[in-house]
């Protein structure tokens, strides 16, 4: 299902870094040391943006990434 809060999402596994892009204000966030297994329950999940807020946001240190 699309979500209303989160436009795009890409995970390297190897270095465990989940990217994602924010449709409101366009910005990429990298979350560092994601679990596979996490990122792919937040793929599989119904709701993106519940999911991101209870299981990620806050749980895993993140850096803002500039656009250029």
């Amino acid at each position: 299902m699309p979500s209303t809060s989160i436009r795009k999402s890409e995970y390297d596994p190897e270095r465990k870094v989940l990217s994602v892009w924010f449709v409101a204000s366009g910005k990429r966030y990298d979350y560092e040391g994601v679990p596979a297994e996490v990122y792919a329950a937040f793929r599989s999940a119904f709701v993106k943006g519940r999911f991101f807020n209870e299981y990620i946001r806050d749980r895993f240190r993140h850096r803002l990434i500039s656009d250029d």
